[in-house]
């Protein structure tokens, strides 16, 4: 009796949980009409301003740059000549080719070497270098247009891949 009280509570807690994560984000109109409020329900009619789940938000990426009148920028030094073609897989000195296309076979339990290995380094990173967890962002490019790839690792080793379209 006393496990099947204990069954019936993790089940209705359980569904309680699920059925929150499922909610959405809407753009409504407040009550004068003038400014925008974001909220998990659906709008009141005649009020709903944007329903991100059937119109999602567009992505905007910003290049970085380095500004030229910038003390970091005028402090830097050139190279005089190009570096030596390090860890290149081949002999006569060339980079080994990636395979953007890779990017969709990457799977939770890899290593962040088989990563660079199969798809090259990120574009983006965040986190690593002494943090247990990081993430790396691989932006759209021809192999693998109009997707994002996003990594998670957690000490070293692939725990979450998420693949995002954008237009």
């Amino acid at each position: 009796m006393r496990y099947s009280l204990y069954s019936a509570t993790f089940v209705a807690a359980a569904l309680v949980i699920a059925g929150g994560t499922a909610a959405g984000v809407y753009k409504c109109a407040d009550a004068d009409g003038k400014q925008p409020i974001y909220q998990d329900s659906p709008c009141p009619a005649g009020r709903e301003l944007r329903n991100f789940d059937t119109d999602p938000a567009e992505l905007s990426v910003i290049p970085f740059r380095v500004v030229p009148d910038t003390p970091a920028a005028q402090a830097a030094p050139k190279p005089a000549k190009a570096p030596p073609a390090a860890k290149s897989g081949k002999k006569n000195g060339t980079a080994p080719t990636i395979d953007i296309a890779q990017r969709k076979f990457i799977v939770a339990g890899m290593s962040e070497g088989e990563v660079v290995a199969r798809i090259g380094a990120p574009d983006i990173t965040r986190g690593g270098k002494g943090s247990k967890s990081s993430r790396w962002s691989y932006l759209p490019a021809p192999g693998d247009p109009q997707t994002i790839t996003s990594l998670v690792f957690d000490y070293g080793i692939v725990t979450q891949v998420e693949r995002k379209i954008v237009k």
